[in-house]
């Protein structure tokens, strides 16, 4: 064969591969090329989204850190002022029940005292009676003698 109908068969196969190449190996080839890029350009925009996302998630979370933080100071507070009402409801309390027990043992007092006085009343009059009628040598009557005392106590009482 010759060297020019070599190059012609040659350069016609080439022709037919090229041809075969752009027609049917080509274009799925630049397909997948194509989706290969809108992948890549989504994952990138879906990465910038992302980025973003992040820093508005932090920048909420600290608002929402810092709003609770002053919450919690704000209920702090409000214990804080609550224990000392509650304290100082206590010490009212404590000291209206100190008084209430002082006006009960004082009057508890006064009535053991008005006890006593009577109690002593009667000894008195039982060893006046006693007295006087050793001294008059004969029996005085002691309902008599009492009436007399219980009259005497009352004026000394009063005056």
């Amino acid at each position: 064969m010759n060297l020019n109908a070599t190059l012609l068969i040659q350069s016609i196969v080439l022709l037919i591969l090229g041809w075969v190449t752009m027609k049917f190996i080509w274009p799925p080839l630049i397909t997948a090329i194509e989706e290969r890029q809108k992948k890549i350009a989504e994952g990138l925009a879906a990465a910038d989204k992302g980025e973003k996302s992040l820093a508005e998630a932090k920048s909420s979370a600290s608002v929402i850190i810092r709003d609770a933080h002053a919450q919690a100071s704000k209920i702090i507070e409000q214990a804080n002022r609550r224990s000392n009402e509650l304290v100082d409801e206590a010490r009212g309390t404590a000291i209206a029940e100190g008084q209430r027990l002082i006006g009960d043992a004082r009057q508890e007092v006064a009535l053991e005292s008005g006890r006593a006085r009577e109690q002593l009343r009667k000894e008195v009059a039982s060893i006046a009676v006693a007295g006087a009628s050793k001294l008059l040598g004969r029996e005085v009557d002691a309902k008599t003698h009492a009436d007399l005392l219980d009259k005497l106590a009352l004026e000394i009482e009063r005056g």
